[in-house]
């Protein structure tokens, strides 16, 4: 019975993220009805003092629910008609609560928001009898944009959009009736976004290996490992959305056994994928009534790595909690006074306390000076060409060097308990791949690579995969607007190819006909830093650490850097994984 109760809950909203018009607006109108009517079911009780909820409306109850969905709404919803009317229910609840009505508000457009049955302007009934005393409390936003590290407004702007991105917006909006920040973050590239977007649709929601509760809770699992409680966040609520048993979440013991198992090559990808072995593989395919299929476990191998690679652009972009969640809102008063609630429409309802990372300093030309250094690089591959033998010693020296990069000044992040219960072992995390003299053999790229081999084997064994994967893979690698600060004109593929080699590289991977000299002459040791720490720690990611590399750069082109870095995770698991898969079926 409170299962559906939840479910109808839940499916309130689901009609705002229709296309058609006349359906948003049918069912706006119904929850507006809903709140109207829990509004007027809550009888005339004293204010709350500011330290203590509203009687009547505490943080939990269902009003309170629905009102924090309002604010969400009215910030990121991507038809501008929801927003704007789910911004004025909530400036209406306001005035009739006592709270000071917007003058930038007519009566006539605060009548229409309640559609027929109006009497003298207002709906029958509304506003109910003595208002003022409900201490009803009406939420807002946390924080400054859906990003710490970037000025809100560097960021694309839900309202202000290209028809090309407007059309990706409203297909994630339509999918899971959210328009989540990291999508706000990654618009800075529609391109890739559309792709990020149409490939984690199909690993959640399409017809596939796993039912979709598993999904969400290997979602759970492997952004867990990395303490990212942003994702783990979405996907408990997503989990539940998809009819999941609530006591998976006291702990992954409370989990099928099936899905416990997986916890073993969940925490060897995420931390130390070069010692997945093809001995893990068959452990999982032949655990007899709780056994995997080659399909489901191809299925499952994808979304970790998905996830904890996932994690890792959450914590370098600084992602902040979604509106909606409990650490992205407050019913609090804010310090100023006469504050209005329209305010939460257009983000005026908190002061933005970035700065301009740029301002007047001087940055020593560091955008010439790299741009100099990559010219020179060329100008020496095309005087002379290093022996295989030298840039094998090339490849193990940038290996060895990667190990004494310092990934964070910071102690060691414990995870919570809210975390830490989703995984097994929490003192199991990254380590060099070399310690006490010891060598992991090299994963030479051209004996297992991801075009060659990974992608026909998923793309096997779990349709069209492979293909999005691929896709998404060359998007983030070949993305370029052949500029580089404020510089236009310029070949930044020598610049990616670094990047991404040096991931991989961290990972043991070398391919034959790179240098990996190059690595040190386009790479700064700060930008090292925050690599390293963003792909193998990326808890310990700070926005010191953000700032310090490329200062002179623009966010947009941070936030590609990321996209590669991300990506590069993803395909440096992936090949681990698959070819232990490989190893075994063979």
């Amino acid at each position: 019975m409170m299962e559906m109760q939840r479910q109808e809950s839940d499916g309130r909203w689901d009609g705002l993220g229709s296309r058609d018009a006349s359906s948003r607006a049918e069912a706006m109108e119904l929850i507006c009805q809903e709140v109207m009517r829990k509004v007027e079911a809550i009888g005339p009780t004293k204010a709350a003092t500011p330290s203590s909820p509203a009687r009547g409306s505490p943080p939990r109850s269902d009003l309170n629910d629905i009102l924090v969905h309002l604010l969400m709404l009215s910030r990121r919803c991507p038809f501008e008609d929801v927003r704007e009317r789910c911004a004025q229910l909530l400036q209406d609840i306001q005035a009739a609560d006592g709270g000071l009505s917007c003058p930038n508000r007519p009566n006539a457009e605060v009548a229409e928001l309640w559609g027929t049955g109006r009497k003298n302007g207002n709906r029958v009934g509304w506003p109910p009898a003595n208002p003022q005393d409900l201490g009803i409390r009406i939420p807002r936003p946390l924080g400054s944009g859906p990003s710490r590290f970037i000025p809100e407004k560097e960021i694309l702007q839900v309202s202000k959009v290209d028809a090309r991105t407007q059309a990706i917006f409203e297909d994630a909006f339509a999918a899971l009736h959210r328009l989540d920040n990291i999508s706000l973050v990654m618009s800075f590239h529609p391109q890739y976004l559309e792709s990020f977007l149409r490939t984690q649709h199909y690993l959640l929601q399409m017809d596939g290996p796993l039912p979709l509760h598993y999904r969400h809770y290997i979602g759970i699992m492997a952004t867990a490992r990395h303490q990212c409680s942003y994702l783990v966040n979405l996907h408990v609520n997503d989990f539940l959305q998809v009819g999941g048993n609530p006591k998976w979440l006291n702990g992954l013991n409370e989990a099928p056994q099936k899905l416990q198992q997986l916890g073993e090559i969940n925490k060897i990808l995420a931390h130390r994928p070069w010692l997945l072995t093809k001995e893990h593989i068959e452990r999982l395919l032949k655990a007899e009534e709780h056994s995997w299929s080659l399909a489901e476990l191809i299925h499952a191998v994808v979304l970790l790595t998905h996830y904890h690679s996932l994690s890792s652009f959450t914590f370098g972009c600084g992602i902040m909690p979604e509106i909606n969640c409990d650490s992205g809102h407050t019913f609090r008063p804010p310090s100023i006074s006469q504050y209005c609630v329209c305010d939460i429409a257009n983000g005026n309802g908190h002061a933005n306390h970035h700065d301009d990372l740029l301002g007047d300093q001087e940055m020593c030309g560091e955008v010439e000076e790299l741009m100099e250094r990559m010219k020179q690089l060329q100008e020496c591959r095309d005087d002379e060409e290093a022996s295989q033998e030298e840039m094998a010693t090339r490849f193990e020296r940038e290996k060895t060097e990667s190990m004494l990069v310092v990934t964070s000044e910071d102690e060691e992040c414990v995870p919570s308990r809210e975390i830490s219960r989703h995984f097994e072992d929490t003192s199991y995390g990254y380590q060099d791949f070399s310690r006490r003299g010891e060598q992991v053999p090299t994963f030479r790229a051209q004996d297992y690579s991801w075009e060659d081999h990974g992608f026909s084997l998923v793309n096997r064994l779990y349709p069209d995969v492979g293909q999005m994967l691929d896709e998404k893979f060359q998007m983030a690698y070949n993305l370029t607007y052949n500029t580089m600060a404020t510089h236009k004109d310029v070949d930044t593929s020598m610049l990616r190819r670094a990047i991404w080699n040096y991931i991989h590289c961290m990972f043991g991977i070398r391919y034959d006909d790179y240098d990996y000299g190059e690595i040190n002459q386009l790479l700064d040791r700060s930008f090292k830093i925050y690599i390293k720490t963003m792909v193998c720690s990326p808890e310990k990611t700070t926005k010191r650490m953000y700032e310090s590399f490329w200062r002179q750069f623009q966010h947009s082109e941070k936030v590609h850097v990321n996209l590669l870095l991300m990506e590069a995770r993803m395909q440096a698991e992936l090949l681990y994984a698959l070819r232990a898969i490989t190893r075994y079926m063979t």
